[in-house]
């Protein structure tokens, strides 16, 4: 009787060992930025189109900007459009750590940056910080979720920067047409 418990024990044991054996899925390698902007796949080819700023209630400064985004041999372009300039650039698509994704505009020279005080060395001479003029980031990266673009137009005191000052919106947001 006691080798019959043990033999449903073992096969009961099989039993259960099998069924956590399944194979598990292979995590992929996540991309270099180089090698996304190069990538064809669909996800990428739905951000082709025409996107544009939609009026505000709240808002009452024009905030006229689209930009249309267009397939490349070699990756997207985009041409942006405000009442005050026309830009054309290269369309770069990045993904961050928690997987959201960014469209950058690369060429495009921000119109103001004091810098990120935050990081600051502390100096005793006005000179000394006086001479320290940072230098203007270039390129205006926007989140993409489905067919929205939106760009955090400009910072607050400890990071001061505006990227379009054609327009006044803290966000940018840019709809699909």
């Amino acid at each position: 009787m006691k080798s019959i418990h043990n033999f449903l024990f073992i096969l009961f044991v099989i039993f259960f060992s099998s069924c956590n054996n399944k194979e598990k899925p292979v995590a992929e390698k996540e991309s270099s930025e180089t090698d996304i902007a190069l990538q064809t796949n669909q996800k990428e080819a739905s951000i082709e189109g025409l996107y544009a700023t939609q009026p505000d209630e709240n808002n009452t400064g024009d905030c006229k900007i689209s930009v249309e985004i267009k397939k490349e041999k070699n990756g997207y372009s985009y041409f942006l459009q405000t009442n005050l300039r026309k830009l054309k650039g290269i369309a770069r698509f990045t993904t961050n750590e928690s997987g959201e994704k960014y469209i950058i505009l690369e060429g495009i020279k921000w119109d103001e940056f004091e810098g990120d005080i935050s990081q600051e060395e502390e100096s005793d001479s006005i000179a000394d910080s006086a001479t320290k003029e940072p230098e203007i980031p270039t390129g205006i990266d926007a989140s993409y979720v489905k067919d929205t673009l939106t760009i955090q137009n400009y910072g607050n005191s400890m990071n001061s920067y505006t990227k379009i000052s054609e327009c006044g919106r803290k966000y940018i947001q840019l709809i699909k047409k």
